[in-house]
């Protein structure tokens, strides 16, 4: 709660009355009234003309000044003050800056001001101050202005009440979607991308002729957005057509690129446009620091050549590298493409913030028009009354000019004596009596008399054309019409800037491959589970220290670019990035960081991802299956489910099927050898998968893959090499979840059939 002063009521009290006042009440009736101001005279544009207060302000404010196209410059400070002092309390800055945006080309499609001297560039750089600089109105703006002295919109008074400003202009330019608008207002906000007017005004005409066309329709004539810098457009239709239909949306846009050949096989790629509303200072400087800090490992330079036009030179780390990969991993990390959002929030009516599709924007606008056509119509219709009054009463004179001239020679009140001898109006008595003498020649009647005719005419024109909602709508036509055929795409500013293309498909692993600069690497993972890589291939690894209690368990060399698949006793598969890898300075981090492998759980195996391979794996009861490697990779830190295994069995086993391999060898912790036909085990993405060998007494505890032809080899602990063909293993030759038998002389007594 809160108190309220009332002011004394003068009857000598000594203070005025306090009321107490609810504080949340006090504060949302404010706050409301905030939001209201800033939503509606601030930061939404007005579906009808496509512009916010301070823009239509500056508009007519430049109109009262005489600024229009083809006209002298004035001072940009000049027009500024007119437009604060006059319709827009608020900052001379503010009032500034949104000039110099309606008059920048690279931030307009089509610029509503003509601006002359230093009004900013695309690099992101200030304009001059304003009293440096110099502007007019553009032949754009000539056309929202057009018909705003013929009653074609409502004024109302200015904020101070000793001006009138309009409340909408006429906009015979559909300048919403043309030029689009950005504004943040209060729990809203407001994200319109220009468009093409040629496009827009085909499809305003086509809603003309069939009002219930629907968007997909539309878009045959607005396929998206034309952006003032130019770029490709990669959004695929449907996304695009979802997006106008909603009002909700966006567009994803790259920069235009090409290669550029330097000589003895070497290339620069250069790219000539680039993103709408992107500061290319700032691109140039990201582009910088991703080469700085080894990020694009493919790009060796980058130099900015623009002058006038846009120029940036993309320098390759060699020759061979691949232009577009190049692009790509570019295009991820920099805003060389850009997502432009659509949200085509407006006022509709100038009263009711909402988001419209593409069809009642345009329609919406078209019923501007109409209102706009009817209000000039009237106006035009009231002046041609009023004139036709006149020379009507003018005609008398002539017909009647000696009893005229003698009225006025003699009669004391010679103009109620001609109104009531001839019938007059006060009007038309008044015209005769301030007709001058020069006027009564022959000559000046046949043109009253022409005059006349012409008017009469084309006032029965305009009573037809209010009485016909089918010659309004034609009237529009020719008017839009006239519009597409200025802003025509054979025309400079009309020709559309932004192109349409899909997207190029590159494998991801090949794209995140050129992000990162390829290096050797020695990856060492410990018995507990730490995990750390090295930089270089190694061979000695004895130097390498442990935490206490803990020691190698494997290492093996990759490189940077690699992926890393980690398999856990739960049948799981995790996916590490080598890249990613702690330093081999330290004793490196748990892999359980990096991935959620549960507690009870531990690693079975590290390796380097091959996606063309398969892999064997299998658990500790012995049951496994094969499963092609691309099958297990993982996209998430919580892994892939591929081998189920039941509470008292846990993956043990996990090994790559090798080219050729026709058999599988498998030893159990029972000392028990098998060998049977590999085409004997079923390849699956994910199960229990099947019985390779029973056991009475433990589980499984080696297997190996093996061509038969070339027969089963092993080594024991002294490093000697056995072989033995099939028909040497006739004995253990059998099927898929036999028992097997004893396994031969020399078979090491740790039943693994390579040393470890």
């Amino acid at each position: 709660m809160g108190n309220r002063v009332i002011p004394p009521s003068g009857d000598g009290e000594d203070g005025g009355e306090i009321l107490p006042i609810n504080l949340r009440e006090a504060l949302e009736e404010r706050y409301l009234a905030y939001a209201l101001s800033t939503i509606m005279h601030r930061a939404l544009p007005d579906v009808r003309d496509g512009l916010k207060p301070v823009h239509r302000r500056l508009l007519h404010a430049m109109r009262e000044l005489r600024l229009d196209p083809g006209s002298a410059f004035k001072k940009c400070a000049r027009v500024v003050g007119d437009v604060i002092g006059k319709f827009h309390p608020h900052g001379d800055q503010a009032v500034y800056d949104a000039m110099t945006r309606l008059a920048q080309d690279f931030a307009q499609r089509y610029p509503l001001v003509d601006g002359q001297g230093n009004f900013g560039n695309i690099d992101g750089d200030s304009p001059a101050a304003m009293r440096y600089t110099e502007a007019r109105l553009t032949e754009v703006a000539g056309l929202l202005l057009e018909g705003i002295d013929e009653d074609a919109v409502d004024f109302r008074l200015t904020y101070d009440g000793s001006e009138e400003e309009p409340v909408v202009l006429p906009g015979a330019f559909p300048n919403l979607l043309a030029n689009g608008s950005q504004g943040i207002a209060v729990g809203m906000a407001t994200s319109i991308p220009p468009h093409n007017a040629y496009e827009l005004c085909q499809a305003a005409l086509k809603l003309i002729d069939e009002p219930e066309t629907p968007v997909e329709k539309l878009m045959d004539y607005v396929p998206g957005p034309d952006f003032p810098t130019g770029g490709v457009i990669v959004e695929s239709r449907a996304s695009i057509l979802e997006s106008y239909r909603t009002g909700r949306g966006g567009f994803k846009v790259r920069a235009r690129w090409s290669t550029e050949d330097t000589g003895r096989g070497t290339w620069v790629v250069v790219v000539t446009e680039i993103p709408w509303l992107v500061p290319k200072s700032r691109l140039i400087e990201k582009l910088a620091e991703l080469i700085n800090d080894r990020k694009v490992p493919l790009v060796e330079d980058v130099r900015d050549e623009s002058a006038e036009d846009v120029r940036v030179v993309i320098v390759p780390k060699s020759r061979n590298v691949d232009p577009a990969l190049m692009m790509e991993s570019l295009f991820k990390l920099s805003e060389l493409e850009s997502r432009i959002p659509l949200n085509m929030n407006v006022l509709s009516h100038g009263l009711v913030p909402n988001v419209l599709g593409l069809k009642d924007v345009l329609r919406q606008w078209l019923d501007h028009r109409k209102d706009v056509l009817l209000r000039r119509s009237r106006y035009r219709l009231g002046v041609i009354e009023k004139r036709l009054e006149i020379l009507a009463g003018l005609l008398v004179a002539y017909l009647n000019l000696d009893e005229v001239i003698r009225i006025i020679r003699y009669e004391d009140e010679p103009k109620e004596v001609l109104m009531a001898t001839f019938s007059l109006t006060e009007v038309q008595a008044d015209a005769i009596l301030n007709m001058r003498l020069r006027n009564l020649r022959k000559l000046e009647e046949m043109e009253i008399r022409k005059e006349h005719d012409e008017l009469t005419k084309e006032a029965e024109q305009i009573r037809a054309l209010l009485a016909s909602d089918a010659k309004q709508w034609k009237v529009i036509s020719m008017e839009i019409a006239g519009v597409a055929k200025d802003f025509g795409p054979d025309t400079k500013l009309g020709k559309r800037r932004s192109t349409f293309a899909e997207a190029p498909e590159h494998d991801a692993a090949a794209v995140a491959e050129a992000m990162i600069e390829r290096e050797p690497i020695t990856v060492v993972v410990s018995d507990k589970g730490w995990i750390r890589a090295l930089k270089g291939h190694m061979d000695d690894l004895s130097r390498l220290e442990f935490k206490q209690g803990d020691k190698l368990r494997l290492a093996f060399k990759a490189e940077t670019t690699d992926k890393l698949l980690v398999f856990s006793t739960g049948g799981r598969f995790f996916t590490l990035e080598a890249s990613k890898l702690p330093g081999g300075r330290g004793h490196g981090e748990p892999i359980r960081i990096q991935v959620d492998i549960e507690q009870d759980q531990d690693i079975v195996d590290v390796f380097v991802s091959r996606p063309d391979r398969k892999l064997l794996i299998a658990s500790k009861e012995g049951k496994g299956f094969i499963v092609a490697e691309n099958e297990v990779v993982a996209q998430t830190r919580k892994g892939k489910q591929v081998l189920n295994v039941g509470t008292t069995d846990e993956a043990r086993l996990i090994r790559p099927v090798p080219e050729g391999a026709t058999h599988v060898a498998i030893i159990g912790d029972n000392r028990k050898l098998l060998v049977f036909p590999l085409e004997q085990i079923q390849e699956m993405a994910r199960g229990a998968g099947v019985r390779l060998q029973r056991y009475k007494d433990g589980g499984i505890a080696d297997l190996k893959l093996f061509n038969g032809a070339e027969g089963l080899s092993w080594s024991d602990s002294a490093g000697r090499e056995f072989r033995r063909s099939l028909d040497e293993l006739k004995d253990w030759v059998g099927n898929r979840a036999d028992a097997g038998r004893l396994p031969p002389a020399g078979f090491p007594k740790s039943n693994r059939f390579d040393r470890t």
